[in-house]
């Protein structure tokens, strides 16, 4: 099995993360192939750069998904996943709803916490928009600037504290990490908090292993069926081809 993994930050640093949390995670036989979108912001933290990043994560979709298996968008805001429904055969998963969804089976009411104090109503109308608002304890982020990246000692000692705070006063009882940058530290942080944590990466690596499996028919009707051919001007194309080559 090969699955695509795309980050739509421009990163290459966060890919690298990304990917060898999505091998480490990912079943024998499984190939991760990791691509970085080519434009848009270093890390995504407002709706304007997620909106860019929407058009770079189809753009690396149409590129690199032929010979793929299933598609993870390493975005936690899931940037595009609609969108890529629509246009491939395959299965497409987001890192984020993918790990708010297996929450769901670890406890009665699921947590977040991210990075960015900017973000926390993007993530809200996100699982808002799963349907899973009744079942989320709270959102809580680690108020941080593009500059405080580099001081990883403290954005860990913020994120235990966050999630202490979630146990303690919001009855929760499942974490998501939600943040391409803190993919695979679920790992070092579980010894903090006594409630499952769940990476994005992880459960978008093994949702997407398990759809492809299934092999589910693509849908033919209804929002997820392909929107048929459209003539598109300016655009990538392997992006317009997507729109033109379709069954």
């Amino acid at each position: 099995m090969k699955i695509l993994l795309i980050n739509g930050n421009t990163n290459d640093s966060v890919t690298a993360k990304m990917a060898r949390t999505a091998e480490d995670a990912a079943s024998p036989g499984t190939t991760i192939m990791p691509v970085t979108a080519t434009f848009g912001a270093r890390i995504i933290s407002s709706r304007s750069e997620n909106a860019v990043a929407s058009h770079a994560v189809l753009a690396a979709a149409a590129q690199h998904h032929a010979g793929c298996d299933a598609v993870v968008i390493g975005v936690s805001m899931d940037t595009g996943l609609g969108a890529l429904r629509e246009l491939l055969p395959i299965p497409v998963v987001g890192m984020t709803e993918a790990a708010c969804l297996i929450a769901c089976t670890a406890g009665a009411r699921f947590g977040v916490v991210t990075l960015g104090t900017r973000t926390i109503p993007m993530y809200d109308e996100l699982i808002t928009g799963y349907g899973l608002h009744p079942r989320l304890a709270g959102i809580e982020a680690v108020d941080i600037t593009p500059a405080d990246y580099g001081d990883a000692a403290r954005i860990t000692t913020d994120i235990i504290a966050l999630m202490k705070g979630l146990v303690a006063n919001r009855a929760t009882e499942a974490i998501v990490l939600a943040g391409a940058w803190i993919a695979g530290q679920h790992r070092e942080l579980q010894a903090h908090v006594p409630v499952p944590l769940l990476d994005g990466i992880t459960c978008g690596v093994q949702l997407a292993e398990v759809l492809s499996r299934l092999g589910l028919k693509k849908a033919t009707a209804g929002s997820h069926s392909h929107p048929g051919a459209k003539e598109l001007i300016g655009v990538d194309p392997a992006l317009i081809a997507l729109y033109r080559n379709h069954q």
